[in-house]
């Protein structure tokens, strides 16, 4: 990849732009939650969307885009139990 100019953009730098590229800790739930969040973000972002999605569920754009910040707390459930390193272990002892 490269900057308009070309210059090129190292990895580390694009990571830190951009959150949701992940890198090779994130557990998989963590990529669908950004990947929703994203999509979500996108969703409220363009008056379009939200009023094509309140034409489809008869409610007022308002409302929709209430549900939609609602739905970004946690757009794929609770987190799985345990943490990282317990999925560590179970890899190393498998």
């Amino acid at each position: 990849m490269s900057t308009p100019g070309g210059a090129p953009i190292h990895k580390d730098q694009l990571k830190a732009k951009y959150i949701g590229t992940g890198d090779a800790d994130m557990t998989k739930y963590e990529w669908v939650t950004n990947m929703h969040r994203d999509t979500l973000a996108s969703h409220v972002g363009h008056y379009d969307q939200m009023s094509y999605y309140s034409v489809a569920q008869n409610e007022s754009i308002g409302r929709v885009k209430k549900e939609f910040l609602e739905k970004m707390l946690q757009p794929c459930g609770r987190p799985p139990v345990g943490g990282k390193e317990e999925g560590y272990e179970k890899l190393l002892n498998s």
